[in-house]
């Protein structure tokens, strides 16, 4: 018996009968032989935490610009805050640990630069139908390895594509807008949790909101520090939810579910349309403008692009070029953007 399998019966007695089986994954779009050691969700998490992708998530913004300080949360930290909560969750319940962390630590990976922004700005130049989770998906399916992909499992996959929420319901009625797995539900939860906390720790550290201006119900309910509000959270989940008509549900507390609610619209009335956060979304969201039409009317400079982010194979599979421009952008750091745009649109000084 091989390492894996010796683990994959150990999950088989350990896990929950409502939990993902490592042994019993769907599979990969390309076969190929499991590894001796790993777990088809293991090697996944391995992939993910290799790739290009991942690594540039450290110089991409959360919701506050990078250079504005060096402990603001990045979209990196936020994907690590993700995983801890989620895998928190997952081994309180005794889930898939592995599936989890896999499926966090992916779940942002089609993030343009600039926070959401860059996703508005790509939605209105290129696009309606561009979001992150799709984009998250292509990123792993076709852009990694300079266009082979890093051929995921189906659950891992089902999870990036349907961690995301936006404004909407954090677990809402439709079935087909849930991932598959209890796993990648506890990731969607996970992900409002992590950012609801974060965004609220560095809009008090930045000033754009006060201490004193939160809702007394939401300081009340879900605390008034990091470890409190988290702790919180995730502790109510776990009281709350269990198995319903033969169904494994996810569930927090009515009084929860109202602070949270609360807290996000209070974020977004006073932190993500501020106006010290707003003026600089706009910023970005020209200079990505800028970028994609001189892309699309420059091709061997676009190339050369191309060949810099380790992108060109996928020039030449065929992919419309508009397509082709939208993933390099996405796939664009806060920096790297901002050096283009200077190399690109800033007079050079003569010597």
């Amino acid at each position: 018996m091989s390492i894996r399998e010796d683990f994959e019966r150990r999950e088989e007695t350990f896990l929950s009968h409502y939990a993902c089986l490592s042994s019993q994954t769907r599979g990969r779009k390309e076969p190929e032989s499991p590894c001796a050691i790993r777990t088809a969700f293991q090697v996944d998490k391995d992939r993910i935490v290799y790739s290009n992708a991942f690594r540039r998530m450290k110089y991409k913004t959360q919701v506050f610009l990078s250079p504005m300080g060096d402990v603001y949360r990045t979209r990196l930290t936020h994907t690590l805050e993700v995983s801890q909560i989620a895998r928190a969750i997952a081994r309180a319940m005794r889930f898939n640990e592995d599936l989890v962390e896999a499926i966090a630590l992916g779940h942002d990976l089609g993030h343009p630069p600039f926070g959401h922004s860059g996703e508005m700005a790509l939605k209105e130049i290129d696009s309606n139908r561009f979001s992150h989770s799709k984009q998250g998906l292509r990123v792993v399916d076709f852009l990694e390895k300079n266009g082979k992909g890093l051929n995921l499992t189906f659950e891992v996959r089902d999870g990036i594509l349907k961690h995301s929420k936006g404004y909407g319901e954090i677990m809402p009625d439709d079935p087909g807008k849930l991932a598959i797995t209890v796993e990648g539900k506890i990731v969607r939860i996970a992900d409002i949790m992590a950012y609801l906390n974060h965004d609220l720790d560095d809009a008090i550290r930045s000033k754009v909101i006060g201490e004193n201006q939160v809702p007394a119900f939401c300081v009340k309910v879900i605390g008034k520090s990091h470890s409190e509000r988290a702790a919180n959270m995730i502790k109510d989940l776990i009281s709350c939810s269990g198995s319903h008509n033969g169904k494994f549900r996810l569930k927090i507390s009515s009084e929860m579910h109202e602070a949270i609610m609360q807290l996000r619209q209070f974020l977004f009335d006073n932190v993500y349309r501020s106006y010290s956060v707003h003026k600089e979304f706009l910023k970005s969201k020209k200079i990505l403008s800028e970028l994609y039409h001189h892309m699309i009317e420059n091709e061997e400079f676009f190339k050369k692009q191309l060949i810099d982010m380790e992108m060109i194979d996928c020039y030449h599979n065929g992919q419309p070029k508009s397509r082709l421009v939208c993933d390099f952008i996405a796939s664009m750091t806060d920096r790297y953007a901002l050096r283009l745009y200077e190399k690109i649109f800033f007079p050079s000084p003569q010597v």
